[in-house]
């Protein structure tokens, strides 16, 4: 089992108490750098840049503080690139002793658009409180402004709305106190002659960096939340960059603290003011636990923290087995029942029982490490599973798995039905070959579903289709300016959002973060 021994340990029972104790003794210190803006930008319309806005450098920030600014006035700040932390400034007045207060408006944002477009406008249908924006009344000059919330952003727009027509004022030692549990010293150089897939890479990495806070977070912007499905792929990640292994260690036990009355796990954590699960409840979220505490054991060789953490990573087994019906297929459902991807029109039966499958591979090599007789169960539910793939899902004619009611043909279900080897090894290669040639209308919208593809395109011994796509997907992103990699990124409709506006959508987010991991891990 890779650098994991193969060695039998023995599965113990702890109360889940423990486990929460456990993962706060884990909870890591922060790295923090004190970072100064760039320059003073302009933003201004270009109908090729990504949501027809772009930055252009104005000058440099040293004469900022010989400046002075009244009601109406504003200017924005580049920090250079992607920042998570705490602003601060000092603030003074100009020409008489001040009045009246005076009032700021301050718009932080992670793209050009966020400081074109008002906030005033958004209409989507998550809560318009992710918008990063102040509004300050300061009764005192001078006065040094810390903002207590913390920020995930390049530009910082400053407003100022009203002082008096006695005094102006001016801005200076602008600063953000960055944060992270990265430590960026434990990463290795890579040396690689292709310098698209070094930008990639470095990229990645950053992105990475920035969502490793107290927890792996989805997204510094938001959700700023442990979800499954994003500490999966950063934790793959981690392994080959920063390698912090407590913080995984941290994060699975404090999911496996707070399970439901069932022995659940949920497809998400609130971490303050206290450990809270979230009520949402996701089939291959769930079966993530026990696939993360499966590349979490290989990575480190953790045998302490695997034996605790088997009866919750069995547990989410053994429940999605009772999803399945007589033929011993995953039960299609109308709810919101598996993420998958964002895609509004995807059938996820497919793809859910594909995931199981993956799961069940995994699960039973964890079950004979901790000497489990669940390994000889799970070895028959993998046997039936799989051939109820086979009978039930695949469509020799189309020469692809189908989902649902309406067999309906994805990219997605032929994704995981490769990456959990349904079909025999030359064939699972056809199949993504087939894919790539006949493109199905049901395609891809995240990152989070990209990095599937070219995991499975490398998994069946398509390296240079794996290649080509990573560079040209990421690639684009580099392109359309990411500093970081983005929540949401389909080249075809570049203003793409499952939440009605792209200002909500996340510019910095763990699903994205994978190519280090599949540049590193595979070689590429």
């Amino acid at each position: 089992m890779g650098e994991a021994k193969m060695q039998a340990v023995q599965a113990v029972i702890v109360p889940v108490e423990a486990f929460i104790n456990e993962a706060e003794r884990l909870k890591p210190e922060l790295f923090k750098q004190q970072v100064l803006p760039e320059r003073l930008a302009e933003v201004v319309r270009d109908e090729e840049a990504i949501h027809g806005w772009a930055a252009r450098a104005i000058t440099g920030t040293e004469s900022l503080p010989e400046q002075d600014f009244g009601t109406g006035d504003s200017f924005i700040l580049d920090f250079g690139d992607h920042r998570v932390g705490y602003v601060s400034f000092c603030v003074r007045p100009v020409g008489s002793p001040p009045d009246a207060p005076l009032k700021l408006k301050l718009t932080l944002g992670e793209m050009p658009v966020e400081m074109a477009e008002p906030f005033a406008e958004y209409e989507g249908w998550i809560s318009s409180s992710w918008l990063q924006e102040e509004t300050l009344f300061v009764d005192v000059l001078p006065r040094r402004i810390e903002l207590p919330r913390r920020y995930s952003f390049r530009y910082l727009k400053i407003e100022v709305l009203a002082t008096s027509a006695k005094y102006r004022v001016a801005f200076e030692d602008i600063i953000c106190t960055t944060v992270t549990s990265a430590d960026a010293s434990a990463v290795q150089p890579l040396g690689h002659s292709d310098e698209t897939l070094k930008e990639i890479d470095r990229v990645s990495i950053r992105t990475l960096e920035d969502c490793m806070q107290d927890v792996f977070e989805d997204g510094p912007k938001r959700d700023r939340r442990l979800w499954l499905g994003d500490l999966r792929l950063e934790a793959l990640a981690n392994y080959e960059t920063f390698r912090n292994m407590e913080l995984v260690k941290r994060c699975l036990y404090l999911f496996a603290g707070v399970p439901d009355e069932q022995g659940r796990v949920s497809a998400n954590l609130f971490i303050e003011p206290a450990i809270i699960a979230d009520d949402t409840y996701l089939f291959d979220y769930s079966l993530f636990f026990t696939t993360t505490l499966f590349d979490y054991y290989m990575a480190s060789g953790d045998e302490d923290t695997l034996k605790e953490l088997w009866p919750t990573a069995r547990k989410q087994v053994e429940l999605a087995l009772e999803q399945l019906d007589d033929q011993g297929l995953v039960q299609d459902q109308e709810t919101w029942w598996s993420f998958i991807d964002w895609h509004p029109q995807l059938n996820k039966q497919a793809s859910s029982h594909a995931i199981l499958i993956y799961t069940l591979k995994k699960a039973i090599q964890l079950a004979e490490q901790v000497g489990c007789d669940s390994s000889s169960a799970f070895s028959t539910e993998l046997t039936k599973t799989t051939q109820a793939a086979v009978d039930s899902l695949w469509d020799a004619d189309a020469g692809f798995f189908v989902s649902g009611a309406g067999r309906q043909i994805s990219w997605a279900s032929q994704i995981w039905c490769a990456l959990a080897g349904v079909l025999p090894e030359e064939q699972n290669k056809q199949l993504m070959l087939h894919l790539l040639s006949s493109r199905p209308d049901i395609g891809l919208t995240t990152p989070y579903m990209h990095h599937h593809l070219v995991e499975a395109l490398l998994v069946t011994g398509c390296r240079e289709e794996a290649a080509a796509h990573l560079k040209s997907y990421w690639g684009g992103m580099l392109a359309d300016g990411a500093d970081t990699f983005w929540e949401l990124y389909d080249p075809a409709d570049k203003n793409f959002s499952p939440y009605g506006s792209y200002l909500i959508n996340s510019y910095c987010h763990a699903w994205s973060c994978t190519p280090a991991y599949l540049i590193r891990h595979y070689g590429l």
